[in-house]
């Protein structure tokens, strides 16, 4: 946990390209990722179910310890809402995930109250520390992401709950779907904590955003939606005409791919 967390004291935009199982997971380490973060929405979607918090916890905790079985760097896990709207069973999920190795987890508000997270992080932290053990909490506000509060008023919402979340013991503060440099510089004045971004249209550049202060980058689902819709393609060629299409020619080569991976 200490090394991931030293990954946002500011002197380096953390980049995260986010995983969606443990051949992807590891496929980005092997490119030189610093730590390595799961996106929710692909992880589901690769195992089945629909994004949104309808994956059983037994299922994302599954997917999370057979990523941290086979990368070194440290693993952040996106853990949607924690599968319950319990804060103790919350955080019963959530020391499963650090006694596999864990370093981090993102944790989301979505249209719940601020105060439901809030007990959500604080039993997290007091579990965790029961057990002599810590993880990165990074609570995530759907603030701008749903539209919960007026335009013009979602800076001061997000400092609101961002307050709520510090006081609990979270560690960072994720706000995806802002994009606006002015409103980014707010949050990252006000919050009081390492501020994360995820990769929207109008985001500023990565320089841009490490001169705002944002200490962290993600890119979401977007690489896992933009796998499936070139698996689609290439699917759909293959099945009218045999041929899978000019992208095959692209292809990782086999050799490279089984290199990544463990013989055992």
């Amino acid at each position: 946990m200490y090394e991931f967390k030293k990954l946002h004291d500011g002197s380096k935009l953390l980049m995260l390209a986010n995983a969606w199982d443990a051949g992807s997971a590891r496929l980005f380490e092997s490119l030189g990722a610093p730590a390595i973060a799961t996106t929710s929405a692909g992880v589901a979607w690769a195992q089945g179910y629909a994004d949104g918090d309808y994956m059983p916890a037994e299922v994302a905790i599954g997917v999370a310890i057979n990523i941290a079985r086979v990368v070194k760097v440290p693993l952040s896990v996106d853990f949607e809402n924690g599968y319950s709207a319990e804060p103790e069973q919350v955080a019963h999920n959530v020391l499963r995930l650090i006694d596999a190795g864990v370093a981090g987890i993102n944790l989301e508000d979505g249209s719940d109250a601020p105060a439901l997270l809030a007990a959500k992080i604080s039993a997290i932290k007091k579990l965790a520390a029961q057990a002599g053990k810590d993880i990165f909490i990074n609570a995530r506000t759907d603030v701008y992401l749903r539209g919960l509060a007026p335009e013009g008023e979602r800076v001061a919402e997000v400092l609101r709950r961002a307050a709520l979340y510090k006081e609990a013991g979270t560690d960072g503060l994720f706000v995806p779907g802002i994009s606006k440099a002015d409103e980014i510089k707010a949050v990252v004045a006000g919050a009081g904590l390492p501020v994360n971004v995820m990769d929207v249209a109008g985001l500023p550049s990565v320089a841009e955003l490490q001169q705002l202060g944002v200490a962290r980058f993600s890119a979401g689902s977007g690489l896992a939606q933009a796998l499936w819709a070139v698996a689609g393609g290439m699917t759909r060629d293959f099945l009218a005409t045999g041929n899978a299409g000019p992208l095959i020619a692209q292809a990782m080569p086999y050799g490279e791919l089984q290199a990544l991976f463990v013989k055992s």
